[in-house]
């Protein structure tokens, strides 16, 4: 595993599997996807994330075989599979709504894909066994579906996806119908399942936390294009656009300068790395909450007032109005529950380093990162 906790790519799941090539669709109307392109990996687990609308779930229909492509085309191990019925590509799906068929028990809605495929009747039941008892269901078969929980609906849908054993698994927000509190355990299971199969898995939401959680890469789409694909913590700590620093997490947007090589922002001098190319002038700068220190009004650094705070459990979020600043901004910051001991109307100092900080380009939105080749450090510039 790897810091995230993911698996490291070996030379097995470094191998295309899934490759989606220039695909365009519309309705009569805009076009809802725009050249859009990405490839998954052997056994990945790969989320699309964006807004409502955005064009996941068609992408996912024209990988099922439900949709057609304007333009483009759909590639799995090696072979073209855009003009392939939906029948001929051997593909698992779990649709948002689960569609389960009320009208059967829960062995006959899991069995339902070995019954079109004529699956004799002792392996049959042996199939559907082993496939409840991989959800946690063992036991369940004779139950209706009206006599289940979401969360059991949730894993007997998954059960039929998994049982005909898919070449590939796609999930249509699976869980957007469930309670926060279930969605955490269901979206564990789902990850269990994935990596002792080695199920190569497209997984559509648009739940953030989700995608951060679960994903070994992440492809964050808006109005039908690519913005950013990466690791959960490619997309959230190097994000490529002004879009996806927004989207994913939260985000603070301020206004600074550059002069004479250096960042001014709230006052605080910040250098800017020598081979970083941006121009003297008024920038648009973005930093994460928790990128931010908030300490004793003696301390040095940017001086506020805290204007509010808001409890989470583990985190607090306090937002602090910068009073030396142009039209009084505020700077949200967040820190650890047990650390948080300041009130409303409180005097404080905040900190930031360099490494912090993203340049927003606001004529192509794109986002350029000041630190990356800085050590660390919460280098103000001296005097």
């Amino acid at each position: 595993m790897d810091a995230e906790g993911r698996r490291p790519m070996n030379s097995d799941l470094m191998k295309a599997d899934l490759e989606i090539r220039a695909l365009r669709k519309s309705y009569g109307g805009p076009s809802v996807l725009r050249d859009l392109s990405f490839t998954v990996l052997r056994g990945e687990l790969c989320c699309l994330l964006g807004p409502s609308g955005c064009g996941k779930t068609t992408v996912l229909k024209i990988v099922d075989g439900l949709l057609r492509p304007d333009h483009g085309s759909v590639w799995l191990g090696g072979r073209e599979i855009t003009d392939l019925p939906p029948r001929k590509r051997n593909l698992g799906m779990v649709f948002q709504s689960y569609a389960l068929f009320p009208h059967l028990d829960v062995h006959e809605n899991v069995a339902y894909g070995l019954r079109r495929r004529r699956v004799p009747g002792q392996e049959l039941h042996r199939r559907v066994g082993e496939a409840l008892e991989m959800v946690r269901l063992s036991g369940y078969g004779p139950r209706r579906i009206h006599e289940l929980s979401g969360g059991q609906q949730q894993r007997v849908a998954l059960a039929r996806a998994l049982i005909i054993e898919p070449r590939l698994l796609l999930l249509d927000e699976p869980l957007s119908n469930l309670d926060a509190r279930l969605r955490i355990d269901l979206r564990g299971e789902i990850l269990r399942i994935q990596r002792a199969l080695n199920l190569t898995t497209i997984y559509v939401t648009h739940d953030q936390e989700e995608a951060i959680s679960i994903a070994d890469r992440i492809v964050v789409i808006n109005q039908g294009a690519v913005e950013q694909i990466g690791t959960p913590r490619d997309v959230y700590e190097r994000p490529a656009s002004r879009f996806v620093a927004d989207f994913i997490g939260r985000i603070n947007f301020l206004r600074g300068r550059i002069v004479d090589g250096r960042l001014l922002l709230f006052g605080e001098r910040f250098r800017v790395p020598g081979d970083f190319p941006v121009a003297e002038g008024e920038v648009l700068c973005a930093v994460r909450p928790e990128r931010i220190s908030i300490g004793e009004p003696q301390a040095s650094g940017i001086r506020g007032t805290v204007a509010g705070l808001s409890y989470h459990g583990s985190v607090v979020r306090y937002r602090v109005r910068i009073a030396s600043a142009r039209g009084n901004p505020e700077v949200s910051v967040e820190v650890s529950g047990a650390r948080a001991v300041f009130a409303k109307g409180d005097a404080v100092t905040l900190g930031m380093g360099i490494r912090d900080i993203m340049i927003i380009d606001e004529k192509t939105n794109t986002a350029r990162h000041l630190g990356d080749d800085e050590p660390p450090g919460r280098a103000a510039d001296e005097g």
